[in-house]
């Protein structure tokens, strides 16, 4: 039986979200119904909304959803009405990278996220007066008071812990923490250098206060999010607006270059930059996404001494035992993700994007 909600709907490229009834199919055998108690606004929905990505539209986006299961389908085991639930990407669970723990590089990663817009078999999960809508976004399209979640998007969490508090773990903040944990992995004395003090940047910022490294060098041009990256562990900031930003590394580095630079701008000139201010056998990832086609050029030669230059998707992380953690330090206050979130009624999702668009909101989260 189907289920009538109240959502936000796109109707074409670089339209408004649009507040309308539509109607979710009943879950499948793999699929749960949850209310959306709160749900984060990122930077991919408004790409997406603005017709950047081949996304289907008019459709339903969301994808840092967090809630409470009402209803489960036959086959699912992991979680049972009344559950609390963070809402992450989706994947198929079958293919080499899915069994060896990196769902994030998905074989179909793409179709069933990102641009799909239904579930694996073509079907779709939200229709409006009989025609179907673009949904299935990251396997939840949590922008609606209730959405139908793929089993593989759904993560059982402490339901002491606020719901809005943690609804970013699903994709922003774990972007962030993953590109430091997961893959520069600081060792005693490194210097790791955060591009873009963002939600993802500090994010980043926060994961590498909670490692052995020496120096956390933010970036960025506003000042107001420079003070906010110090006061949440970075040891240095540089405003990019004001100093040579390869110059200004140089000197805090000692002329050695930094061991880990995590990039969350989408800039191709700010990677050009961050790939020159390696140290030899430092490893540069690469988080922000420009459009489609973008490249960067290179020094060959400067990649000789182990420089890497890696890509990131979703923090490579395993949802089930990454985000249960990262509720426990939100919950022990050393993950204090509550500095970075702007909460808005669902009615006012337009206002955050607009606030998000303009720099005055790092985080929206939208309240149900």
């Amino acid at each position: 039986m189907s289920t009538t909600t109240r959502a936000a709907v796109v109707e074409s490229g670089g339209a408004p979200f649009t507040l309308t009834d539509v109607e979710l199919a009943e879950p499948g055998p793999h699929e749960a119904l949850v209310r959306v108690v709160a749900t984060g606004l990122c930077h991919t929905d408004l790409g997406v909304a603005s017709g950047g990505l081949p996304f289907p539209l008019p459709g339903v986006l969301g994808h840092e959803g967090a809630g409470v299961v009402e209803e489960v389908g036959s086959a699912v085991t992991g979680v049972a009405p009344g559950d609390h639930v963070v809402l992450s990407f989706t994947s198929c669970g079958d293919c080499r990278n899915c069994q060896g723990g990196h769902p994030a590089y998905c074989a179909t990663w793409l179709p069933l996220n990102l641009i799909g817009g239904r579930r694996a078999d073509g079907s779709s999960t939200i229709s409006r007066d009989g025609q179907p809508l673009g949904g299935h976004f990251f396997g939840q399209s949590s922008f609606a008071e209730r959405a139908l979640v793929d089993e593989r998007s759904l993560v059982k969490v402490d339901p002491d812990v606020p719901l809005e508090s943690i609804a970013p773990l699903g994709c922003g903040v774990q972007t962030g923490v993953g590109a430091v944990w997961n893959v520069l992995e600081p060792r005693l004395g490194d210097t790791v250098v955060v591009l873009g003090a963002g939600a993802v940047g500090l994010s980043a910022v926060m994961a590498a206060a909670l490692t052995p490294a020496t120096r956390i060098i933010a970036v960025d041009k506003v000042a107001e999010r420079l003070l906010l990256a110090k006061e949440l562990g970075a040891t240095h900031t540089v405003n990019a607006g004001e100093a040579d930003l390869g110059e200004t590394l140089a000197v805090l580095t000692d002329g050695q270059g930094a061991d880990g630079i995590v990039e969350t701008t989408g800039s191709v000139a700010v990677l050009r930059q961050g790939a020159d201010a390696l140290a030899a056998r430092g490893t540069l990832v690469v988080v922000g996404a420009p459009p489609f086609g973008s490249e960067v050029a290179l020094d060959v030669n400067g990649l000789i001494p182990g420089r890497r230059i890696e890509g990131l998707t979703l923090g490579d992380s395993e949802t089930q035992s990454f985000i249960p953690a990262l509720v426990q330090l939100v919950k022990e206050g050393r993950l204090p993700l509550h500095r970075l979130i702007s909460t808005y009624p669902f009615a006012d999702i337009d206002q955050a994007v607009r606030d998000m668009s303009a720099g005055k909101a790092i985080k929206p989260v939208l309240t149900f």
